[in-house]
C-alpha cells in the first residue's frame, strides 16, 4: 500500500495561507460587529433612525446579499478556525491541564475564544436565520422579538458572548500579526477590555430601549 502526503514545504505554504484567510474573516467580522452594534443602536435616538437605515440596506439590496454573505464568511471563519480546536475530549483534557499549568493569560484567552466561539456558531446562526428569513430589518419587529421574553434572554447571553469573543479575537490578531508589541501588550489589552465593555454597555441599552418601545 502506497501512502502519499504533501512535502512540508508545500503544507506550510497551506497552512499560512489559511491563517492569512482566518485573520481576514476574523477582522471582516469583528468590522461588522462594531457596524452592526452601532446601527442597531440607532433605535436609542430614534427607532425612525434605525428605520431609515434599515430601509437604506433595503433598497440598495444590501441586506439581502450582504447578509447572507456575512452569514457564509462567518461559518468560513470557523471552520477555519477549528483547525486548531480540539474536539476530541483528551485533546481537550490536554489544552485545559497546560492552560492550568502555564497560567498564562493569553493561553485562558485562547480557551475562552474557543469555547465562546461554540456557543456563538449555534446561536450566531440561528440570529441571522430569524433575521434574514423575516426581512424587512424595521425597528418595531425587533422590538416585538425582543418584547416575546424568550429573545430577550437569548441577547442577553449572545451579547456578552459575542463581545468578549471578538474583544479577545481583536487583541490576538494584533499579538499574533504583530501589529502589538509585546512592550505594548497590556495597554493594548486594557484598551481593548474597555472597547468590549462600552460595546456590551451599547448591547444592554439598545436591548433595554427595544423592551419599552411600542410596537403598535
Amino acid at each position: 500500500m502506497s501512502i502519499s502526503y504533501a512535502p512540508a514545504g508545500k503544507s506550510g505554504k497551506w497552512d499560512g495561507a489559511l491563517d492569512w484567510l482566518q485573520m481576514l474573516s476574523g477582522v471582516s467580522l469583528i468590522l461588522f460587529m462594531w457596524c452592526h452594534m452601532l446601527l442597531v443602536s440607532s433605535v436609542v435616538i430614534s427607532p425612525d433612525v434605525m428605520n431609515a437605515i434599515a430601509w437604506f440596506f433595503e433598497a440598495t439590496g444590501m441586506a439581502q446579499v450582504g447578509g447572507p454573505l456575512i452569514f457564509l464568511v462567518f461559518l468560513m471563519h470557523f471552520v477555519l478556525a477549528a483547525r486548531k480546536i480540539p474536539f476530541r475530549m483528551d485533546g481537550q483534557k490536554t489544552i485545559w491541564q497546560h492552560a492550568r499549568m502555564m497560567r498564562h493569560g493569553d493561553t485562558w484567552l485562547w480557551v475562552v475564544q474557543a469555547v465562546s466561539a461554540m456557543l456563538i456558531l449555534v446561536m450566531g446562526s440561528i440570529h441571522m436565520w430569524v433575521v434574514l428569513t423575516d426581512l424587512p430589518i424595521t425597528a418595531a419587529k425587533s422590538a416585538a422579538r425582543i418584547q416575546g421574553g424568550f429573545w430577550a434572554v437569548f441577547y442577553l447571553f449572545l451579547l456578552p458572548l459575542a463581545e468578549l469573543h471578538v474583544g479577545i479575537g481583536f487583541y490576538r490578531i494584533g499579538v499574533k500579526w504583530g501589529f502589538v508589541k509585546d512592550k505594548d501588550r497590556s495597554r493594548f489589552k486594557r484598551g481593548e477590555n474597555i472597547l468590549t465593555l462600552i460595546f456590551i454597555g451599547i448591547g444592554l441599552i439598545t436591548l433595554v430601549r427595544f423592551l419599552f418601545l411600542a410596537v403598535n
